[in-house]
């Protein structure tokens, strides 16, 4: 049972970083690196929260509350990816200082606002879990596959409509070349800048939608140091998993279930410094990372390089 409790809790865990991985990939893909994916998910989280919490005031709110909460968070997602594309894309910064400076942002404003219109830590009732009749019933499977809200089976329906977007669909094809081989995707009448605005529109959609997830389903609630280095943990399983949404999804539950089993440990009273075990799940990823092989980490060959199509290189 204990180890269906850690299981079922790696599953509530990994959504948040499933969503902002997968989204990760796409920008990445394209051939931009965001940084500023933790400023995004603190700015999710906050507007997440923000609305069910105005309308019910910590009180049981209608469903329509939480899913504007969660559209909100995802505009507002949408809305910084596509400010990041001004600067990276048009403008042509530097994606790894443009990506701190919105992390710094997002961290900022979101706990700005929140200390405004908030003041102090309020819980909301957030997202609950779906009951699915006779299949939540079931021994052992009924909690580990059937007891979620259903931001889970979302978050991981999202692996298989990722794959198909990035490897069956025509944009999916553009968004491939314009990371491969901006040059040549220019050559063929791809308009490389549009790709990549929309490739960080939707990384940035869904990193709003992860920091929601974290508010009104996983924690219920905001505080400044939720995200947690969440989103650097996201941009590193993108090269964990190798730019491909199956396999950082694999990497996103090997994490969570690292995560996960530090906060069993501490929870059985071992005489075990709980510092060393919070330490544990990023010490796994770095260890991961450190022993992959170098050219499988390589990525998008363009990736973090700007394009200008009037500069021959």
């Amino acid at each position: 049972m204990i180890a269906v409790n850690i299981l079922s809790q790696a599953v509530t865990i990994s959504i948040a970083l499933l969503l902002a991985s997968t989204g990760e990939m796409f920008n990445q893909r394209a051939g931009i690196f965001n940084l500023g994916c933790e400023g995004i998910m603190a700015i999710g989280a906050f507007l997440g929260m923000l609305i069910p919490f105005a309308a019910g005031h910590g009180a049981v709110t209608p469903p329509f509350y939480n899913v504007l909460g969660l559209l909100f968070a995802a505009a507002a997602g949408m809305a910084a990816g596509l400010f990041f594309a001004l600067v990276v894309v048009t403008f042509k910064a530097s994606q790894g200082i443009a990506g701190i400076g919105l992390e710094m942002f997002g961290l900022g404003i979101a706990g700005s606002f929140f200390r405004h219109f908030i003041g102090g830590s309020q819980s909301v009732p957030g997202i609950g879990a779906v009951v699915i009749p006779f299949l939540s019933a079931i021994p052992f499977a009924g909690k580990l596959f059937f007891s979620y809200n259903i931001m889970v089976y979302i978050g991981f329906l999202c692996v298989p409509v990722s794959w198909y977007v990035l490897f069956k669909t025509p944009w999916g094809l553009q968004v491939r070349a314009c990371g491969t081989n901006p040059r040549a995707a220019d050559s063929i009448g791809v308009n490389v800048s549009r790709i990549r605005y929309e490739a960080l529109a939707v990384s940035g959609a869904m990193a709003g939608l992860a920091g929601a997830y974290l508010s009104l389903c996983q924690t219920k609630m905001f505080n400044d140091e939720m995200i947690a280095g969440r989103g650097f943990i996201a941009v590193a399983l993108v090269y964990f998993g190798h730019w491909h949404p199956v396999k950082i999804m694999w990497g996103v539950l090997l994490f969570s279930l690292a995560q996960s089993f530090q906060y069993a440990v501490q929870g059985t009273g071992i005489n075990f410094p709980y510092e060393l075990a919070v330490m544990f799940p990023y010490i796994l990823v770095i260890a991961v990372l450190a022993f992959s092989r170098e050219e499988s980490l390589l990525g998008p060959s363009a990736l973090g390089t700007p394009f200008d199509r009037e500069i021959r290189t």
